[in-house]
C-alpha cells in the first residue's frame, strides 16, 4: 500500500449518511439553547473571515472594505474584531496596504478558485503572487475531478506543492462538500487534504449550489479529532457558504463544540466564511 493508503487504513472514513443526520439532529436539538447568548456572539464574530469574492470587486470597493474593519473598534467598542478578510489574490496588495488591525489576517482564495481547474504550476504562481503582495492565508480548492477519479497521488502532490509555495503561511483546503455525495466522500476528502498539508479544512466556496451542511461540519470534526488522538495535530475548520444569519452560525458552533470541544472555540482553529454575518451579529449586540 502507498501511504496514503496506509493512513487510510486507520481511519473510520465509512459513514453512514442517516446515522450522520440523526447524531447531528440529536446535537442540535438538545444543546443549541445553550449557545445562543451573546459571549457566543462575540466568539463567533471574533472567527469570521469577512469576504468579498464578487465579479464586481474592485481596488475602492476592497478599500472601503478594509477601513469598514479598521472602524470596528471605534464603531463597536468592546466588541472583538474579525479575524481575517477574504477576498480574491488580485486585491491581497490592497488589503495588505489599507488594514490598521494587525490581529485581522489577509485572507485569499487562490488555486483557480473556485473550479480549481488549469494547470497545477498556475495555481503555484498565483498562491506565490499572492503570498508576495502579503496574502497571510491561503484558500485554494481541492480539485473534484482527480478526487472522483481516485487519483489520490496526483491530488496530493498538488495540494503539496501549492503548500510549498505559501512559504509557511496557513493553508486552508476546500472540500466543496456538496459535491462528494456522502458523509463517506466528506471524511475522505477531509483526510486526504490534511494528509497533503492543509492547516485547515473547510467545506465550501460559496459557489456552488449548496454550500456548508451540518451533516458534512459533523463528519469533518469527527476525523479532525481522529487524526488529533493519532497524531497529536490540530486542524482547523473553515465553515463557509450560506452562513448569514446567528442562529446558523450556533448551529456550526454548537456541533463543534460538542465535537472537538472547547479548545477548537478559537480563530486560530475555527472560521466562519461570511460576507453577511457581520451584520447580522451587530444586530445582536446592539438590541
Amino acid at each position: 500500500m502507498n501511504s496514503f493508503e496506509t493512513i487510510l487504513a486507520k481511519f473510520p472514513t465509512e459513514e453512514s449518511d442517516g446515522q450522520v443526520k440523526a447524531v447531528v439532529d440529536k446535537i442540535l436539538n438538545t444543546k443549541i439553547k445553550e449557545n445562543e447568548s451573546i459571549e457566543v456572539y462575540k466568539s463567533l464574530f471574533s472567527c469570521i473571515d469577512l469576504t468579498s469574492l464578487n465579479s464586481e470587486d474592485n481596488d475602492e470597493s476592497i478599500q472601503k472594505l478594509v477601513e469598514r474593519v479598521n472602524l470596528f473598534g471605534e464603531e463597536h467598542p468592546g466588541f472583538p474584531n474579525v479575524a481575517g478578510i477574504c477576498v480574491y489574490p488580485c486585491f491581497a496588495e490592497i488589503v495588505r496596504d489599507t488594514l490598521e488591525e494587525e490581529n485581522v489576517k489577509n485572507v485569499v482564495v487562490a488555486g483557480s478558485f473556485p473550479t480549481s481547474q488549469t494547470f497545477t504550476e498556475v495555481k503555484i504562481a498565483e498562491v506565490s503572487l499572492a503570498v508576495a503582495d502579503g496574502a497571510e492565508e491561503i484558500d485554494i480548492v481541492m480539485q473534484q475531478g482527480l478526487f472522483r477519479a481516485g487519483d489520490y497521488d496526483s491530488l496530493i502532490e498538488e495540494i503539496s506543492e501549492i503548500k510549498e509555495a505559501c512559504r509557511g503561511k496557513l493553508l486552508k483546503v476546500i472540500l466543496e462538500t456538496s459535491m462528494l455525495r456522502d458523509a463517506s466522500g466528506v471524511a475522505k476528502a477531509s483526510l486526504l487534504a490534511i494528509f497533503a498539508g492543509a492547516d485547515f479544512i473547510k467545506t465550501s466556496t460559496g459557489k456552488a449550489d449548496r454550500g456548508a451542511t451540518p451533516e458534512a461540519v459533523y463528519v469533518m470534526c469527527k476525523l479532525i479529532k481522529k487524526y488529533d488522538q493519532l497524531f497529536n495535530t490540530k486542524i482547523g475548520l473553515k465553515v463557509s457558504g450560506g452562513v448569514s444569519t446567528c442562529e446558523q452560525a450556533v448551529m456550526y458552533y454548537t456541533i463543534v463544540k460538542e465535537v472537538l470541544g472547547e479548545e477548537w472555540l478559537n480563530k486560530d482553529l475555527f472560521r466562519i466564511g461570511s460576507s453577511r454575518l457581520v451584520d447580522a451579529l451587530i444586530q445582536k449586540f446592539e438590541k
